[in-house]
């Protein structure tokens, strides 16, 4: 499957991501160039996480909850090339069992949040949420520049973790939208919406994730 295609899933791809850990070591300079990139993609993500979630908090805005799982997400799938090159396959599915409650733990975060949402349905600024917004894409933009030379390294994981960043781009594009629509009408419900669609494909990674761990315990170790 061509970047492109793979770039069309709803879903970040963490699931393909697990099907082939790197298995043996490239050259040490494409190494060294590999961890180099993915260590600052990871320090980028969980960066942008904290400040995003204490905005979240702050203003109640659930996409941008759910958008912060998103970058915990992807520091983890990034932090997890770099335990992973070289590793024996024996330890994939401990790694993945570790990342799926990583990513589900947040997540009841923003479903108390959606509940409250529900509840309460107060709009959240749209200043905050436009520049919360942008400042994620500017980051994922960058992100995916920064992983774009190393996406043929590392294995299957590297080339995930591209176009998970790639594919971040698209919920804070409709995280803007949700903005736009909140300052014309005032109204709770397009933050609410897009901070759902975004917590369901982060839910359905870790249950993936999960379940592609579980498979990996049944097989024999090389």
């Amino acid at each position: 499957m061509s970047d492109d295609a793979a770039g069309r899933k709803a879903s970040p791809p963490l699931s393909a991501a697990l099907e082939q850990l790197p298995s043996g070591r490239g050259s040490a300079a494409t190494d060294r160039t590999l961890r180099r990139v993915v260590a600052s993609v990871a320090a980028l993500n969980l960066g942008y996480f904290a400040l995003e979630f204490a905005v979240a908090r702050g203003i109640g805005s659930v996409s941008l909850f759910a958008d912060s799982i998103d970058f915990l997400e992807d520091t983890a799938l990034n932090v997890l090339v770099l335990l992973t090159l070289g590793w024996h396959r024996r330890h994939r599915p401990r790694v993945a069992t570790v990342l799926a409650l990583l990513l589900l733990l947040p997540g009841l975060a923003t479903i108390w949040t959606a509940v409250r949402k529900v509840l309460l349905p107060v709009p959240p600024s749209p200043l905050l949420l436009s520049l919360t917004a942008a400042g994620a894409l500017a980051v994922n933009l960058s992100c995916a520049l920064l992983l774009a030379r190393v996406r043929h390294h590392g294995g299957s994981l590297s080339r995930a973790a591209f176009l998970s960043a790639r594919n971040d781009v698209y919920a804070n594009v409709a995280i803007l939208a949700a903005a736009g629509l909140t300052a014309v009408w005032r109204s709770a419900w397009p933050d609410l919406a897009v901070g759902l669609g975004i917590l369901a494909m982060s839910v359905g990674a870790a249950r993936e994730v999960y379940a592609r761990g579980r498979q990996e315990r049944q097989l024999p170790s090389l």
